[in-house]
């Protein structure tokens, strides 16, 4: 199985010591783009490196289906995407993606997002990707409304938190029924 994955204009790969720089200017630092998603402000070289690490040491959990975002005509690592959640029982996996407010606008998000969907059926034993926005989050709700996902009732992350989502908007897709989609556009 490789540990990268690319596109057209993307390579996503493993997290390198050498993306500080790129993710402290392009994303890491910016509270617009890490508060969307959860995760702290990062405001000098060695916080990074430090998140760097986590991402790279096969004992930590946030090195588990990680990858950087490289624009191939820069080489700039302009964001993520991962698998933030993983729930082995049911062979399902939570999406996450950021990038940089310099790239957006260009389809990156949805580029690579379609080529993780791709990744994950094809490469993993995970059977059901999902992913949610916040509903104000319109920019990352419009990534998701044009992916092969879907909108469904609530993800598993709720249902293991016993809640409902209240202000998020819910997506999936099953492997079964991105196969049948991969086999549909052949034939036709």
């Amino acid at each position: 199985m490789s540990d990268y994955f690319e596109t057209e204009r993307l390579i996503c790969r493993p997290f390198k010591l050498a993306d500080a720089e790129d993710m402290l200017r392009n994303w890491a630092s910016d509270p617009d783009i890490q508060n969307e998603y959860g995760e702290p402000v990062y405001t000098d070289i060695e916080q990074v490196r430090e998140l760097i690490r986590l991402y790279t040491d096969p004992k930590s959990p946030k090195s588990r289906y990680r990858w950087a975002v490289v624009e191939k005509q820069s080489g700039e690592n302009i964001g993520q995407i991962a698998f933030c959640k993983i729930w082995d029982d049911c062979k399902t996996a939570e999406a996450e993606y950021c990038i940089s407010k310099r790239f957006w606008g260009r389809g990156y998000a949805g580029e690579a997002l379609s080529a993780l969907i791709s990744y994950t059926f094809m490469n993993t034993d995970i059977v059901k990707l999902e992913a949610y926005h916040r509903a104000e989050n319109i920019k990352s709700g419009r990534v998701l409304e044009k992916s092969d996902m879907h909108i469904t009732d609530t993800v598993q992350r709720f249902v293991r938190e016993g809640v409902s989502p209240e202000g998020e908007v819910c997506y999936c897709i099953e492997k079964d029924e991105y196969l049948r989609k991969c086999l549909s556009d052949i034939i036709i």
